[in-house]
C-alpha cells in the first residue's frame, strides 16, 4: 500500500503539467456520474412509489400519538424509544406531525430526501475509493437497488432511524479515507463531526468507529495481521483516541436512560439459528437480488423468506466470487475480510439484544437490521472488483487462470458468467421489490382509519365514546396504553369525543364503523329482592357479589338501574371507586373503573334515596351486533 497522501500529492502535480488538455477534460461531460445521477433519480422515484402503496404501521402510529402528547423539551428528545435513544429522530417526529399528521406525501417526500442524499455520498465515496471507470456503477447499483433496504425507504420510522446513519456512516467513511490519504486535521473533525450526527438518530452508530478502524486496517495498511494492526495504530492513533472518547461518552449517558431489559441468549442453537438467518438467508441472498420471496408480518414490512434452492445458489454464486477477484486481484481478500468483520459485529450487536424476546426467532429475517450492512457491502464488493484508486499497479488486474484452464478460456468463461449473473441479479432485485410493494399494500391501519373518519364526520354531534384499544392489527396490545383510541386518534383529522361516565356510548368495530357498546364480561349474581334484584337505600352500602372474581385491570362497567330520584352514587371494585350521577326512573351508565375482587359495592351519598339493581356487569367494551 502507498503511504498516505501519496496520490494527494501526485495528482495535482500531473494537472498542472497537462496545461490546455487539463482544461478540456476538466469541462468534459463526465459519463459515468450521469449515468449515475440517473440511477439515484430512478432508485429514488421507484421506491417513492413503493412507499405511497403502504402507510403507516404500528411503531408510527405510537411514536405520532406521543409526540403529539409532548412538549419539545430535553425529557421527550433524550427519551428512550424501543431502547433507541434517538433525539434527531424525536426531534424530526415532533415537527412532522404536527405538520403532516396522517397524510402520506410529505413522509414520503421526507424518505425520499434522505434516499437521495445518501445515495449521492455513496457514489462520491466510490468515485474518491475506487479506480474511476465504468465499474463504479456496479457497487452503486448494488447500494441503490438492494431489496435488503426497501424497509428503510417505505416505513417512515424505519427510515427516520437508519437513513441519517447510512449517511453518517458513508460520510464518516469518506472523511476518514481522506485523512489516511492526507492527515488533514479537517478530515479528522468531520470524521467525529458525522458520528455524531450518526449517534443522534441510533445507537447503532456506535458501529461506525470500529468500522473505520477494520477499513483503515484491511484496506490502507499491509503486510500480516499483527504488523497491520500496529501500523494502523500508530499512524492514525489521534483518529482512534477521539472515536474512543466520543463512543465511549455516549454510552455511558446511553445506559443511564431508562429503557427496557435487554432481551437474552436462551442457548446456543439459538443463537446459531439466527446468525443462519442473518447471514444465510437474509444478507448473502439480498445482495445478490433476494429474498425474491417474503413473509407477510401484518401492517408492518414482510419478512426475508427466500427460496432454498435460491439461496443456495445464491451462496454459490458469492462463494464464486469471492474466490474468482481474490485470485484476481490482491486486496480483494481484504475486501472481503472487512465486510466478513462489519457483519459480524452487526450480529454479535443483535445476538446481545434482541434474541431471548417474543419476537428473537424473528430477528435474523428482518432486512433492516442489516440496512447498514449494504453501503459497506458495495465498497467491499468495489475494492473486490475494481481496486482502490490508490492502490498502484501492484494491486492491478492479476491474470491467474483456473487450474487446467487456458487463460484465453479462462477470461471468456469468467465474462460470460459475469454478464450472466448480472442479468440473474436484476431480475431478481425487480421480483423482490415487485412482491415486497405487493405485501407492502395491505395495511389495516390505513383502512381502518379511512373507515373511522368517514364514520366521523356523519356522525350526529352528541355522539360521546368510551376509551378503549384499537384492533391488534392496527396497533399491538404489547404497546398499551398508546394502542388506546385516546391515543391513536390524535393526529387524525376527525377525533372521537371520548367521556369518562355516558348513557348511550358507542364505539368502533374491528373495521372502524361506529356501533352501540356492549360490555363483554362478568355479571353480578341475581339479587334477593322479588321485582328488584339488588337493593341500594341511602345510609348503607350494599354488597353485590360477581359470578367470578375478576383481577387487577382497567375494566368498564356497565351499571343499570331503577332509582326513585336524582342522586350520587359510589361504586366501588375492590380499592377503586367511581362516583356517578344516576337520574330518576330506568337508565344504565357505562363508565371505566380499575378494580380487582369478588363483588361490587354500592353506596348512594344522596339522602332518602334507593334504586334496584339487577344489572352489573365488569368486563371490556365490544361492539353490539
Amino acid at each position: 500500500m502507498p503511504e498516505a497522501g501519496a496520490v494527494a500529492t501526485a495528482e495535482p502535480a500531473a494537472s498542472e503539467s497537462g496545461g490546455p488538455k487539463t482544461f478540456v477534460r476538466r469541462f468534459r461531460p463526465d459519463q459515468v456520474g450521469a449515468v449515475a445521477i440517473a440511477l439515484i433519480v430512478v432508485s429514488v422515484a421507484w421506491r417513492a412509489g413503493l412507499a405511497t402503496r403502504g402507510w403507516f404501521s404500528q411503531d408510527e402510529f405510537v411514536i405520532a400519538a406521543q409526540a403529539l402528547d409532548a412538549r419539545l423539551d430535553a425529557d421527550f428528545l433524550l427519551r428512550t424509544f424501543n431502547n433507541h435513544l434517538m433525539p434527531g429522530g424525536l426531534l424530526t417526529a415532533w415537527l412532522m406531525v404536527r405538520v403532516a399528521g396522517f397524510v402520506s406525501w410529505p413522509w414520503v417526500l421526507m424518505l425520499a430526501v434522505g434516499q437521495a442524499a445518501v445515495g449521492v455520498a455513496v457514489y462520491r465515496l466510490l468515485r474518491d475509493l475506487l479506480r474511476p471507470g465504468w465499474g463504479l456503477l456496479v457497487p452503486l447499483a448494488l447500494f441503490l437497488f438492494s431489496p435488503l433496504t426497501l424497509e428503510v425507504s417505505s416505513l417512515w420510522l424505519v427510515g427516520l432511524l437508519l437513513l441519517p446513519v447510512q449517511l453518517a456512516l458513508v460520510l464518516a467513511v469518506r472523511a476518514q479515507v481522506w485523512y489516511v490519504r492526507t492527515g488533514r486535521r479537517r478530515h479528522l473533525v468531520m470524521v467525529v463531526v458525522w458520528l455524531l450526527f450518526g449517534l443522534l438518530f441510533d445507537p447503532k452508530a456506535l458501529l461506525i468507529a470500529p468500522l473505520l478502524f477494520l477499513l483503515t486496517l484491511f484496506l490502507f495498511t499491509d503486510g500480516a495481521p499483527r504488523r497491520s494492526v500496529v501500523t494502523a495504530v500508530r499512524r492514525h492513533w489521534p483518529v482512534w483516541l477521539l472515536l474512543t472518547a466520543l463512543s465511549g461518552a455516549y454510552l455511558a449517558f446511553y445506559l443511564t436512560r431508562p429503557a427496557r431489559a435487554l432481551d437474552q441468549v436462551t442457548s446456543a442453537g439459538q443463537a446459531f439459528t439466527f446468525l443462519g438467518d442473518l447471514v444465510g438467508a437474509t444478507v448473502v441472498p439480498g445482495l445478490l437480488g433476494g429474498p425474491w420471496r417474503w413473509t407477510y408480518a401484518g401492517d408492518g414490512p414482510p419478512l426475508v423468506d427466500p427460496y432454498p434452492v435460491a439461496m443456495w445458489l445464491s451462496w454459490l454464486v458469492l462463494a464464486a466470487l469471492v474466490v474468482v477477484t481474490v485470485r484476481r486481484r490482491r486486496s480483494a481478500a481484504r475486501a472481503w475480510l472487512l465486510l466478513a468483520s462489519y457483519l459480524g459485529l452487526v450480529a454479535v450487536l443483535f445476538a446481545v439484544t434482541r434474541l431471548g424476546g417474543a419476537l428473537g426467532p424473528m430477528v435474523g429475517t428482518v432486512p433492516r437490521f442489516v440496512a447498514d450492512v449494504v453501503p459497506v457491502a458495495a465498497i467491499c464488493v468495489g475494492v473486490a472488483l475494481f481496486g482502490l484508486r490508490d492502490a498502484g499497479e501492484q494491486d492491478g488486474y492479476v491474470p491467474r487462470p483456473l487450474p487446467g484452464i487456458p487463460w484465453a478460456l479462462d477470461s471468456f468463461a469468467v465474462g460470460r458468467a459475469a454478464i450472466a449473473v448480472l442479468v440473474a441479479v436484476g431480475l431478481g432485485t425487480v421480483w423482490s421489490t415487485v412482491t415486497f410493494g405487493d405485501n407492502w399494500s395491505t395495511k389495516h391501519g390505513r383502512e381502518y382509519l379511512a373507515t373511522t373518519q368517514a364514520e366521523l364526520a356523519a356522525a350526529p354531534p352528541d355522539t360521546v365514546f368510551l376509551d378503549t384499544i384499537v384492533p391488534d392489527r392496527v396497533v399491538a396490545g404489547y404497546f398499551w396504553p398508546d394502542n388506546l383510541q385516546s391515543h391513536f386518534f390524535r393526529p387524525a383529522e376527525h377525533q372521537p369525543e371520548f367521556v369518562e361516565v355516558a348513557e348511550l356510548p358507542v364505539t368502533f368495530d374491528a373495521e372502524g364503523r361506529i356501533r352501540p357498546v356492549r360490555i363483554e364480561g362478568v355479571k353480578v349474581l341475581p339479587g334477593p329482592v322479588p321485582d328488584c334484584g339488588h337493593l341500594v337505600e341511602s345510609g348503607r352500602t350494599t354488597r353485590i357479589p360477581l359470578e367470578v372474581p375478576v383481577e387487577e385491570w382497567p375494566y368498564v362497567v356497565e351499571f343499570g338501574y331503577l332509582s326513585s330520584g336524582d342522586a350520587t352514587v359510589t361504586l366501588r371494585l375492590g380499592e377503586a371507586t367511581r362516583e356517578i350521577p344516576v337520574r330518576s326512573g330506568l337508565n344504565q351508565l357505562y363508565f371505566p373503573l380499575r378494580g380487582a375482587g369478588d363483588a361490587v359495592e354500592v353506596t348512594i351519598s344522596t339522602p332518602d334515596i334507593s334504586l334496584c339493581t339487577r344489572l352489573i356487569t365488569v368486563g371490556r367494551v365490544v361492539p353490539a351486533s
